[in-house]
């Protein structure tokens, strides 16, 4: 049967992309790493037709996995290299952010979650107090610009499983007196972080952590398990053929949690937002062998038919791309 959507000019030209990606010996920041990867992300930005995630043909679905993962650690180097600059380069890294080169990109990302995370924020208007970023890289600055610009009262905790990328940020920050007050980190495997996780009132999932469905759905069971009830969680994801770049989560994903908002962006913000609050388990808790039990069953968003929690907007909604800030 032959494959149609192969011949789709977005896959031809994604796929044209992943080969000359591919066949890189290096993914460390260069003229020709920076201008393929720039080219990949200018020709996945546009509103796509096509559905990334079911893509008909076996070695379609194989390539968008590897592209994801040459995505991953091409952005994990670029990250490692501007953070090492920043570092050696400036007596004051945290004011000279700017030479990273999606730096804007994150200011954006950074407002727009800190928008969607108001909404569902106690009546009484109170921030997060404490706030947990998981995937936080060497370069944390979704974690900086929420501390110094939004939530400036809120202590931020950053956890990554790569000693050597916590080092290097960590180093950035000791650089900022106020900053390193509030924005900490802890070198751990997410899966071995278990009862700290019900200190947080709000906790961000990067969106390179659990880079395929399985992995991506036993961390959401794993916060699940010991997150808070009523904590929110900020979920990071990809729409359109931005899920060339990024692995999908899909709100059904999110068992044990009810999906409050979707923001699928239309800029340059590459990730979409997907925002959930913590559900009471009923009488058990997920086993850790990651199956459902028995007795937990689902309410109309998030598998718990007794998530009744009333903590400001619990409306169910979905955002479409160009809301205004």
């Amino acid at each position: 049967m032959v494959c149609q959507v192969r011949d789709h000019p977005l896959v031809q030209k994604v796929t044209q992309l992943y080969e000359k990606i591919s066949s890189l010996q290096d993914l460390r920041p260069s003229k020709d790493v920076d201008t393929l990867f720039t080219q990949l992300v200018h020709t996945c930005i546009p509103p796509s037709p096509i559905d990334v995630t079911a893509l008909p043909c076996p070695k379609l679905h194989l390539m968008r996995s590897h592209l994801i993962k040459l995505c991953g650690q091409a952005e994990s180097l670029l990250e490692s290299h501007f953070s090492a600059l920043l570092g050696d380069s400036y007596q004051f890294p945290i004011q000279n952010l700017q030479i990273f080169p999606y730096y804007s990109n994150y200011i954006n990302l950074a407002r727009l979650e800190f928008s969607l995370l108001k909404d569902q924020l106690p009546a009484d208007g109170s921030l997060p107090r404490k706030v947990a970023f998981v995937g936080s890289g060497p370069l944390p600055l979704t974690s900086i610009v929420l501390a110094r610009d939004h939530l400036t009262d809120s202590i931020f905790y950053n956890y990554d499983i790569d000693p050597s990328a916590q080092s290097m940020a960590e180093k950035l920050v000791s650089s900022d007196p106020e900053l390193s007050k509030r924005v900490l980190f802890q070198t751990s495997d997410i899966f071995k972080v278990t009862d700290e996780l019900r200190d947080y009132d709000v906790v961000f999932l990067a969106a390179l952590v659990g880079l395929d469905k399985e992995e991506k759905v036993r961390v959401v069971e794993h916060l699940a398990r010991y997150m808070n009830d009523g904590a929110v969680l900020m979920a990071r994801s990809a729409h359109g053929a931005r899920a060339f770049l990024y692995p999908v989560l899909e709100p059904s994903q999110l068992q044990g949690f009810k999906v409050l908002s979707v923001y699928h962006p239309s800029d340059e913000v590459i990730n979409s937002v997907v925002v959930a609050r913590k559900c009471p388990l009923p009488s058990t808790i997920l086993p850790k062998d990651g199956k459902k039990d028995k007795q937990f069953a689902g309410c109309n968003k998030c598998s718990n038919q007794f998530c009744g929690l009333d903590y400001g907007n619990n409306n169910d909604t979905v955002i479409e791309p160009g809301l205004i800030l």
